[in-house]
């Protein structure tokens, strides 16, 4: 007889997961796989929860109410969650579901002892496992108690800790169902987790296991240390072993007991070394079963294990896909780019197509493969060198990998992928003409390309965007580009080293570089500040951006209200013209998908509001000179100490030299950036009108969809007038389980993150080590923001953030000093820290959760560490 709630596991696996939930699925599957033992049970189904919530046709209107709730609002969601669970609790469950339970328990035996799981439908996913977020009940006897807790699973999916974690991963709560497991509870010697990768550094050659004496529930809630075995290639290569003072098992009446273990037995491993491996064995089984590393619970029973749970291990970082089995060693484009949160499969595909080297994709986010430059010398050293001098932490991180004997081949030369044909850019004059030049030449580029695009449509459309590809790399490749480049950082590390040298001080060309001429970004944060002057004189239009910001509108259908206001047409100019400006620029700007300020102008407003009081008439101009006189003064300063030493005059003439040189080169920096953004920008319109066709077409539900597929795949699109629904949705739910992880620094091949270390012991205890990039030292308020749109900054705060692009720059003038937790040397917030003459320090990690909002710290921008004040 087929029973509509019950299933066997030997009747699921895991394609049953809509009906079983995750848990029974993936035990279902289990149980297929030759040589595992799983538990005998079975699954009480969805249909069956669905059934009892319908007997309390309130639940959904409860369940709206909940989905409605501030996610913030604890309080609200506990209530109402306890509500809806006490409800479901107090639901008679239908006779024909009681019977078909009480059936399943007669096969396996009445008297035997239960575990009673939940399972739910959004549980062990490879992006979100739910671990522990529903509940499950040991050594429950008698099919009465068996019920009743069959009832307790399913409110718990209704916990206070369930609910607030499908918000956060963006779960419909009436969409999420739960089945429950019964299974035949054991008795073992020892039980624990298996991790078949080391959940803490992402390798997936290394395995870690857990083991205590008795229940796996003593290691799980925390009631005892476990023993922690590490092996690999078949081998244990390390162990702790615990002492285990005590340990549960289940009792002859229901429930489980604690007991003390002898002393004799306490400090003895709770598996040998032959069992660690031989469980590691299976667990690799299991890994190749379901196609990705698993956090696997076991149980030992006479000498057998016992699998009782797997689910993915869904915290580890991916690993870029290669061609070969060979190691690989790759470096974050993000935190290079300042931009370390996923991106979508247009953006990255784009940044792909028009990047100068070959990137390669791993959980929204690109990395280089730099094995071969690392196994040449000479191409190491020069990597390693840029590295250190750039961002410290992927330096070390790469040392860290090079000390691994044989992890990195040894080669004569880099070969493919290494250091640019030619070597170092040659000399250049001192010569502001060039630079002129460069952005003429660019402007003209971006100009020809807005100018020819406007006609293009369809696949026509495409093939024109692959040749503008080439365009932007043959600007990109500009030997003149790379030669005025790397001209002024090459001459702010000279002043830096020989400075210190010669002087003994610490990075003097912060100041000297101050209010440096060309910077577009710089520009870009000064030039909000004169949008201010034309607000701040009109009222009215100050109250209406004001309730802008309140309201929190995102489009630019407040450009439209503003000429209806005294002084609101000199206002929308002002804004307007800033957009022309700078419009295609936006945080995470790298990323094609992102929304420009051209596209939401709001999000400019809380910062122009922020100018509106926190500034005078004029502040534009004033900072700007204040910070050009501050590096006049400190050339002369420079130059008369170096004359004053022996062998000066040779001293002050070469340092003459590198300060002219810094200040024509240095704020050219930051304009190849600009060019490649605003050229983004062309390419956007063109791509969203194009999708947009496809939308009136009826082949696409909605035009930000072809966010979700890469270039090629949306060239495709246009082509055939056919898209894959199923492959946008899995994009979309990949893309939103992107966010919960944290890119490293390096990958390696094996899945090993390794993010580097500054191992300095210069600095006082407790501080914050970071990288110093722009001199000084300030105390202020820190403000912990991660979306410039919520900045709320008042005179002398300072701005802590996770990164800043470009983007960031209109907050920089309203702030003191900079952390962040990204960053390097030359890296853009960096260079317009200095630019400001903002103490800064970068590259600290966890600042945006070690630094609360509102405390009070020093940064030391001139040694590289924060101070947390009382």
């Amino acid at each position: 007889m087929i029973e509509p709630y019950v299933l066997g596991l030997d009747e699921v696996d895991e394609t049953r997961g809509a009906v079983v939930g995750g848990k029974g699925a993936h035990l279902g599957g289990l149980s297929r796989i030759d040589g595992v033992r799983v538990p005998a049970g079975f699954c009480v189904t969805t249909d069956a929860f669905r059934r009892v919530l319908a007997e309390a046709p309130s639940i959904g209107d409860r369940l709206d109410q909940l989905s409605r709730l501030d996610p913030a609002d604890r309080e609200a969601i506990r209530t109402l969650s306890a509500e809806i669970r006490r409800t479901i609790e107090e639901i008679a469950i239908p006779r024909d579901i009681e019977t078909a339970i009480t059936r399943a328990l007669a096969r396996l035996g009445e008297q035997a002892a239960y575990a009673v799981r939940s399972s739910a439908t959004a549980e062990d996913l490879p992006t979100a496992s739910f671990a522990g977020q529903q509940d499950s009940y040991l050594n429950v006897m008698g099919p009465a108690a068996v019920l009743r807790h069959v009832s307790r699973c399913w409110a718990s999916l209704f916990t206070e800790r369930a609910v607030t974690y499908r918000r956060r991963n963006g779960f419909d709560h009436r969409k999420v169902h739960m089945a429950v497991v019964v299974q035949r509870i054991v008795d073992p010697q020892a039980a624990g987790v298996l991790f078949t990768a080391d959940p803490v550094t992402g390798n997936r050659k290394v395995a870690t296991v857990d083991a205590g004496f008795g229940l796996g529930e003593a290691l799980v809630s925390g009631l005892v240390n476990p023993d922690v075995f590490t092996v690999r290639d078949g081998e244990v290569v390390a162990r702790t072993v615990a002492t285990k003072k005590r340990a549960l098992h289940s009792q002859p009446t229901g429930g489980t007991r604690e007991v003390a273990i002898d002393p004799g037995r306490q400090e003895r491993p709770a598996l040998t070394d032959a069992q660690v491996v031989r469980l590691v064995r299976l667990g690799r089984r299991i890994e190749a079963h379901f196609g990705r590393p698993q956090d696997i619970e076991w149980c030992l029973v006479d000498d057998g294990f016992q699998i009782v749970q797997a689910r993915p291990i869904t915290t580890l970082f991916p690993i870029p896909a290669a061609d070969d089995q060979d190691n690989h060693v790759y470096v974050s484009v993000g935190h290079q780019q300042m931009m370390t949160d996923p991106m979508k499969p247009l953006g990255f595909s784009f940044w792909q197509l028009t990047a100068m080297v070959a990137m390669h994709e791993a959980g929204g986010r690109l990395f280089v493969d730099v094995t071969r430059r690392l196994a040449s010398p000479a191409s190491r050293a020069a990597l390693l060198d840029l590295s250190g001098r750039s961002d410290p932490l992927i330096r070390d991180a790469l040392e860290t990998v090079l000390d691994r004997d044989g992890f990195v081949p040894s080669l004569p030369d880099a070969g493919p992928g290494g250091p640019p044909a030619g070597g170092p850019p040659a000399p250049i004059e001192t010569d502001p003409a060039i630079v002129t030049e460069l952005i003429e030449r660019s402007e003209a580029s971006v100009a020809a390309l807005r100018r020819d695009i406007r006609a293009k449509t369809g696949p026509a459309l495409f093939d024109f965007l692959l040749e503008a590809f080439q365009e932007h790399k043959r600007a990109l490749a500009d030997p003149l580009v790379l030669q005025v480049i790397m001209a002024g950082m090459e001459a702010t590390w000279w002043l830096n080293d020989k400075l210190h040298e010669w002087l003994g001080e610490k990075n003097a060309a912060d100041t000297l570089t101050l209010s440096a001429p060309g910077n577009i970004t710089s520009e870009m944060g000064l030039a909000l500040l004169d949008v201010a002057d034309m607000i701040r004189p009109h009222p009215e239009v100050v109250a209406f951006l004001q309730s802008v910001e309140n309201e929190g509108l995102q489009d630019g259908s407040f450009l439209d209200e503003l000429p209806k206001l005294a002084g609101g047409a000199e206002a929308r100019d002002a804004i307007t013209a800033y957009l022309d400006r700078y419009g295609m620029r936006c945080v995470g700007e790298i990323d094609i998908t992102r929304p420009r300020w051209s596209e939401r102008p709001a999000t400019l407003v809380p910062v122009i509001l922020d100018n509106v009081r926190n500034f005078e008439p004029g502040a534009a101009e004033r900072r700007f000179e204040h910070g050009r006189q501050e590096a006049a003064k400190k050339e002369q300063d420079v130059l008369a100490r170096l004359r004053a030493l022996p062998d000066g005059e040779r001293k002050a003439d070469e340092a003459k030299r590198m300060i002219d040189r810094v200040r024509t080169f240095i704020g050219y920096r930051e304009y190849p950036k600009y060019g490649i953004i605003s050229r983004y920008f062309v390419y956007k319109q063109a791509v969203l009108a194009e999708a947009e066709r496809l939308v009136r077409a009826g082949v696409l539900a909605e035009r930000e969809d072809v966010y979700y597929l890469t270039f090629q795949e949306l060239h495709d699109v246009v082509r055939s007038h056919s898209v894959d629904d199923r492959l946008i949705q899995r994009r979309k739910d990949a893309f939103r389980s992107y966010h919960a992880l944290t890119p490293p620094r390096v990958l390696t091949s094996d899945g090993e993150a390794v993010n580097g270390a500054y191992r300095r012991a210069d600095v006082p205890a407790g501080a914050l080590v970071g990288l110093p990039v722009s001199a000084g030292t300030v105390e202020g308020r820190a403000r912990v923001i991660l979306d410039m749109a919520q900045a709320d900054l008042q005179p002398g705060d300072i701005l802590v953030t996770a990164y800043t692009d470009p983007s960031w720059s209109p907050v920089f003038v309203a702030i003191t000093g900079l952390v962040t937790e990204v960053g390097g040397l030359m890296t853009h917030g960096a260079v317009i820290a200095r630019e400001y003459g903002l103490p800064a320090v970068v590259g600290v990690e966890g600042a945006t959760r070690l630094i609360q909002d509102g405390q009070r710290i020093r940064v030391h921008g001139t040694d590289g560490y924060i101070e947390i004040l009382p």
